[in-house]
C-alpha cells in the first residue's frame, strides 16, 4: 500500500496494476524508447493518440475510431507512421493515431480501465510531467515500462529508469514526497545526468535501435525537457495538460 501523498516507482504492467489497486490516484507511464517519447511528439504536433495493447485487435480498433494505425517499426512502409517518433515528424495530414506497443501503450490501456489519472512522461517532458505529478492530490506512481525478455518476462530497462528518475526529480523539486524506490531512481538519474546521452545511446535498447537503422529515434528521446506538454488520458485518448 502506498502511503498517503507519497509517490513511488513500479515496473511494468504488473506493477501498474498493483498500484491501481493500492490507492494510487495518479500515474505517469515512462517508456522512453519509444512509446512515451512518441506520444509527446504527437502532442507537440496536435495529433491525438489512442493507446492500445500489442494485439491483433488494434487494426479493428483503429478502424472503429476513425484513426490511423501505427505499424511496427519494421513493418511500416514509406510514408507510414510507426512507433518511431521520427515517422510522426515526417507524416502529414495525421490527426488521430492508434499507437500499440508491447510495453508503454499496453500499460496505459490497462490503466485506462482503472479509476485514476494517467499521463505519459519521458526525458522530453520530464520537468512538466514531474510538476503535474506533484500537483495531483493523493499518492502517485511512476511506472517504468521496461522491456521484455524472449519468454515474455519483464526486463528492467536503463532508459526507463533514467526517464523515471528525471520525472521523479522534477516532482520532488515541486514538493512531492518520494518513497525509497522513487528516491533510488532519482539517484540513478542524478549520477547519470552529466553523461545522459551516452548512457541512453549505449543501453541495450539504444544499441538495438541504432543497429536496426533507428538511431534517430534515440536522438529524439534525448531532447531533454524539449516539450512542456503532459499528455493525459481522457476517455481512451491522450489530450494535453
Amino acid at each position: 500500500m502506498t502511503a498517503a501523498g507519497v509517490t513511488t516507482l513500479v515496473w511494468g504492467v504488473g506493477g501498474a496494476e498493483h498500484a491501481a489497486t493500492a490507492g494510487v490516484g495518479t500515474a505517469v507511464v515512462v517508456d522512453v524508447l519509444s512509446f512515451s517519447t512518441t506520444v509527446t511528439v504527437a502532442a507537440d504536433l496536435g495529433i491525438e493518440v489512442l493507446p492500445h495493447a500489442w494485439t491483433s485487435s488494434a487494426a479493428a480498433y483503429a478502424l472503429s475510431h476513425g484513426a490511423t494505425l501505427a505499424r511496427g517499426r519494421h513493418q511500416a512502409g514509406p510514408g507510414e507512421v510507426s512507433l518511431s517518433p521520427v515517422s510522426l515528424r515526417l507524416a502529414s495530414g495525421l490527426h488521430r493515431l492508434v499507437l500499440p506497443s508491447p510495453n508503454g501503450s499496453t500499460i496505459c490501456a490497462a490503466l485506462d480501465e482503472e479509476e485514476l489519472e494517467v499521463a505519459v512522461g519521458c526525458l522530453r517532458n520530464a520537468r512538466a510531467a514531474g510538476r503535474w505529478l506533484a500537483a495531483a492530490e493523493g499518492p502517485g506512481v511512476v511506472v517504468a515500462a521496461g522491456e521484455r525478455w524472449p519468454d515474455g518476462g519483464l526486463r528492467p530497462a536503463l532508459e526507463d529508469l533514467l526517464g523515471a528518475g528525471a520525472v521523479l526529480a522534477a516532482a520532488a523539486a515541486a514538493g512531492a514526497l518520494l518513497d525509497a524506490d522513487a528516491r533510488a531512481a532519482v539517484a540513478a538519474y542524478d549520477e547519470a545526468r552529466d553523461d545522459l546521452d551516452a548512457r541512453v545511446r549505449g543501453c541495450a535498447s539504444g544499441v538495438e535501435l541504432s543497429a536496426t537503422g533507428f538511431g534517430a529515434d534515440v536522438e529524439v528521446a534525448l531532447e531533454l525537457d524539449a516539450s512542456a506538454l503532459v499528455p493525459t488520458l481522457d476517455d481512451g485518448a491522450f489530450v494535453t495538460a
